[in-house]
This record gives C-alpha cells, structure tokens and sequence, in this order.
C-alpha cells in the first residue's frame, strides 16, 4: 500500500532528524541552535505522521517530544504553561469519582448476584499480592546487582527539608481509616478514590436487595451517568495532547535533562527493572491468562502514554477503563478491579520503594544483610497498600521505612531530585498493570469477550 510505505518514510525521516538534534554535539552556539532546528523538524515529521494515522496516541506522543523539547530549550517560559496540564489534570478529575461510583453500582446491583462480587474481590486480592511481591523482589535484585547508592556523594535538595517537614506520619490505623468514607460528596469533591468505591460497593448491595420496582429506577440513572461520563471522557481526551505536552515542559523545564547525568545509574536502575517486570511477570500473567498480548498493548498504549507524561494515574484511569472494555473485560469487572487496584495493586510503586530503600542504605553506605533485607521487604508489602490514598504517599512510605531500620533520611533529598522523572515511569506501570489486573480477573470469571461493549466506549477507544 503506498500510504503505509509513505507513513513509514515519514516516520522514519522523524526518527533521523531528532535522533541526529538529540545525539550530535554542540560546541559552538551556532551548532546548539543547528541542532535544535534539526530536532524540530524531526518533531514536524512526526507531527505529520500523527496526522496521516488520524488517532489521538500519535499526537499525545508528539506533544511530549514537541513539550521536552520547548522544556529544554526555554526553561523559563515552559514552566509558566504548567497551567494547560493542570486544565487536563481538573477535568479528568472531574470524571473519576462520578464513573466510578456510576459503574460500580451498576455492576453490583444490576448483575444481582453478590456472591459473585465476594468471589471477584478475593480473587482480587490474591492476584494483587502475589503480583506486588514479585515486585518488590524484582526490586531488590535490580539494585543490589546496580549498586546504585554506592559511593554517591549525598547532596542536599534545595528546600527538600522543608518538604520531609510537611509529610505527616501514617500508621496502619490511619490507613484503615482512611479507606471508609464520613460523607460521600466529601470524598468524591477530594477524588478519594477507594472510599468512593467502598460507598459504591455498599451502596450497589443495598441497591441488589431491593425490590425490581424499587431497584429500577436507581439503576437506570446510574447507567445514564456512566454512558454520559464515558462521552465526557471522549470530549475531555481531545486535550490530553496540550495537557500531555504542557506537563512535559514543565517537568523538563523544572528539573532539566543534565540530572539524568548526575543520577543516570539510578534512573536506569528504576527503568531496567521496571522493564524486567513486565518481560518477566506481566508477560507471563498474560500468556497463562490467555490475553491477546498485542491487543492489550495496543489498548493500553493510550493510557500508559497518558500516565507516564502526566505521572497521575488517575488521569489515565478513565481512558483504561474505555480500553479495557473495548477489548473484553465487562463494565462490573473493569469498575471494581481497576479502582481496587490503585489502592492494592500498584506493581510500579511497590517495586520503586524496594529499590529506593535499598539505595538509600547504600548511599549511606549502611550494610543489611539479606535476611533484613528480606525483613524489609515484608514491612513494604504491608506499608505499601494503599500508596495512592495519601498525599505524597511514596514518601511517606519511605520515610517510615527509613525510621524503622534505622536508616539516615539524607539520601532521600537526592531521590527527591529526580522523583518526577521516576513517577512518570513508575505510574505508567502501575497503570499498566491494573488493566491486566482487570483482564485476567475477566479471565478467572469466565467473563473475558463475553459481553459487547457499550456504542460510547467503541467510539472513544476509535477515535
């Protein structure tokens, strides 16, 4: 087909020009401007090619080259548009709760039978702690094979203590607490993610044991709103390209692309494992679960995209819904396991907090042993639930982790210099890893490419 072999040219003539920009020197002034009109024409190749495939994950790519590129070259003008990010980010959040609670209800109430809802959740369950182990295990191999924290001179961030100062202590009980919800509209208006679940899983029991005169109503509303929140959805991802590419900018411009120098090894450390995890787990999980592999990765590219530019996952979260039933996962499946998983299934920041732990004994070069090694690991599969409930919840994790083994707290200053760059990866797979969650939980049901998805749900995935 010629079309194909021109898109092909055009990626390929992208590809060259900004991997020339991006990898030649620059000695002189008028070789740094040379090069970044190279790479800019490489990011209009791409644009182009964005624009021939006429679909929003090429286009979401674009603006986060086109926003790292603005990032580096002006710093100073590409933090001030964090604001267009901030928009995308409001909005989403805007659809969260209200699709939550919408499908959930539904899910529970309309399919009748609640012995299958106990049934899904400790299938649930079990999968996310196996699943989160093997993380933090894969975790604590990757550093101690990098060593990363080795002989690192420990800078302190600027104002990075003022940031400890402000993280409060969280305790087992506080969490559990944390999960109930005291007013609904409380928890939907703070985008409290598990609590709105909790409110929709009860709420959808006591909705199942109604009469059907009773019960009909109810139902019919909350299909209404999540068919309107799936069409809302599809108008708000429209802007994830501005979103995607403003939040880029600022998180280049902010931090600047020299600090991959300064803590490369750590970074790779991160990235490599985080990529070992999915070749040597989810790869797996998915093939015994009989997914179609290329299929899922072709509906989570959008999501996944989103999250690692945005480093939010709830700004992913109603876009890997729409994906996840469009490839097969029932609506009551994808509204129960989804959510659930960004409290208990979050692969990527579990196996962050292994490896940072370990890297911050090392760069106090403090000696564990592998039997408290493994100690450690035990504390963070229990400390680490629940993760996306609380603010800076990472840290506050790794700060408790740090005072229980005695470790010095200064070489978390350094993470803190990179953790935007860390999130991003880490928040894609955890991303990533809850739409598996949702289509091998399908899977276990025998539910997996039973039902047909819903006609806003195929437009959306389409377009």
């Amino acid at each position: 087909m010629p079309n194909a072999y021109f898109e092909r040219f055009v990626l390929g003539a992208a590809a060259v020009f900004f991997s020339v920009g991006a990898l030649l020197p620059h000695p002189t002034p008028g070789t740094v401007h040379a090069l970044i009109a190279v790479r800019v024409v490489g990011i209009f190749f791409f644009a182009w090619f964005a624009l021939m495939r006429g679909t929003l994950t090429p286009w979401i790519f674009v603006a986060m080259l086109a926003g790292a590129e603005f990032g580096f070259d002006d710093p100073a003008h590409a933090i001030q548009i964090r604001v267009f990010s901030d928009i995308f980010l409001r909005l989403i959040k805007t659809i969260v709760a209200p699709l939550i609670l919408a499908t959930l209800v539904v899910g529970i109430a309309g399919h009748g039978d609640l012995k299958s809802v106990g049934r899904m959740g400790v299938k649930s369950i079990v999968y996310f702690e196996v699943l989160t182990t093997l993380a933090l295990v894969i975790g604590l191999a990757a550093i101690n094979i990098s060593k990363a924290g080795v002989g690192l001179a420990i800078p302190v961030a600027p104002g990075a203590a003022e940031t400890l100062a402000k993280v409060p202590p969280t305790h087992w009980d506080d969490f559990l607490l944390h999960v109930f919800p005291e007013n609904i509209a409380k928890s939907i208006a703070e985008g409290q993610i598990l609590q709105v679940a909790v409110f929709a899983v009860l709420f959808g029991m006591a909705l199942a044991s109604l009469s059907e005169e009773k019960r009909a109503p109810v139902l019919r509303l909350c299909e209404g709103v999540s068919e309107a929140m799936f069409k809302f959805t599809n108008l708000v991802m429209y802007l994830a390209p501005i979103g995607v590419g403003a939040a880029m900018a600022f998180t280049v411009g902010h931090t600047g692309l020299g600090v991959l120098v300064n803590l490369g090894k750590l970074l790779l450390t991160l990235y490599g494992a985080l990529l070992a995890f999915g070749v040597l787990v989810m790869l797996p999980v998915a093939l015994i679960a009989r997914i179609p592999v290329l299929g899922f990765l072709k509906a989570v590219a959008e999501p996944a995209t989103i999250a690692f530019a945005t480093a939010t996952s709830e700004a992913a979260l109603p876009r890997a819904m729409e994906a996840m039933e469009a490839l097969g996962v029932p609506r009551r499946i994808v509204a129960f396991v989804i959510p659930a998983g960004y409290s208990f299934n979050l692969d990527g920041s579990t196996l962050y907090l292994a490896l940072a732990s370990m890297f911050v004994a090392q760069a106090a070069n403090v000696h564990m042993s592998w039997g408290e090694q493994l100690l450690m690991m035990g504390t963070l599969i229990l400390t680490s639930k629940g993760v996306a409930g609380v603010p800076r919840a990472s840290l506050v994790v790794l700060l408790a982790t740090a005072a229980t083994f005695h470790l010095p707290t200064e070489p978390i200053f350094v993470i803190l210099g990179i953790d935007a760059l860390m999130d991003m990866a880490r928040t894609m797979v955890n991303v990533v890893g809850n739409c598996l969650a949702s289509a091998v939980i399908a899977r276990w049901e025998g539910e997996f490419g039973v039902e047909t998805p819903s006609l806003a749900v195929v437009e959306g995935v389409a377009e």
